[in-house]
């Protein structure tokens, strides 16, 4: 791996930036591992893809390298209507990148966001759709096997607003299993703990091995926050951010949002 690489643009609409054999049309987010980019194919150019290209410092270690494009394997397994869609792992001008559909519309960081600024909630029967079709989604990823029907045993370990895509059409689409183990040993390679530390289960705050259970605890703290349209755990710090979700103390959202009945309370502090 080169030293430098060229400098990749972000490109616009107006200006697009060739890379490989598609366009870059703008950035849409950056992350600690990876930037993703807004994109079209001259192949197909009505149709917008999203490339995820990993960030050039990190390439330089053959760790990383594994575990962005073991990423890449285990995503172009998971076709689901409720998870966004891979189409390709590849490498263009010594960059690494992730192909996947494009989804127009808005996470759901951004909704609850908007509800706050305007005072309003998420009507209840919304909340409990957006949850159900992220339960959807991640029952599909949890019971995923291998083509020999073995369990891949895919956890994703960051079920959080930010990657909670609601499209202009309704549509409810789970993003990035980046950070799913299904049989990867990289939790802790990149220095960080992995996810938002608002939306961890308790075990995977303490570093302890995590199964399915634990993106049902964080759908949990979803759908919460939905109904209440309240941050469930925050802190001053991040010490008391992580010591009060180790102890999982969690109200009723009915005590905030007196239209959620007792029968919806149990489900939300069950999961």
């Amino acid at each position: 791996m080169p030293e430098s690489l060229p400098k990749l643009s972000s490109g616009s609409p107006d200006k697009p930036f060739p890379f490989g054999k598609y366009y870059l049309l703008g950035l849409i987010a950056r992350g600690g591992m990876a930037e993703v980019y807004r994109a079209i194919s001259p192949e197909e150019p009505e149709n917008l893809v999203a490339i995820k290209c990993m960030r050039p410092q990190l390439a330089k270690e053959n760790r990383f390298v594994e575990m962005f494009i073991r990423e890449g394997k285990l995503a172009l397994l998971l076709e689901h209507l409720n998870i966004v869609r891979t189409q390709e792992i590849g490498r263009s001008e010594g960059r690494y990148f992730i192909t996947m559909e494009y989804i127009s519309g808005r996470d759901l960081t951004q909704l609850l966001r908007r509800c706050q600024e305007t005072s309003k909630r998420i009507p209840v029967p919304h909340a409990i759709y957006i949850a159900s079709m992220v339960c959807r989604g991640l029952h599909y990823a949890h019971m995923r096997t291998d083509t020999d029907g073995n369990p891949l045993n895919v956890v994703n370990r960051d079920v959080s607003p930010s990657n909670v895509r609601l499209s202009y059409d309704g549509d409810v689409k789970l993003l990035d299993f980046g950070i799913a183990q299904a049989m990867l040993k990289f939790t802790s390679e990149i220095g960080i703990l992995k996810g938002k530390f608002s939306y961890m289960s308790p075990e995977q705050i303490r570093g302890m091995p995590v199964d399915a259970r634990t993106d049902i605890f964080s759908t949990a703290i979803l759908l919460h926050e939905m109904l209440t349209t309240e941050k469930l755990f925050r802190g001053d710090s991040e010490f008391d951010l992580m010591e009060k979700v180790r102890s999982a103390a969690v109200p009723p959202p009915s005590k905030f949002n007196r239209r959620v009945k007792p029968e919806l309370d149990k489900i939300v502090l069950r999961g």
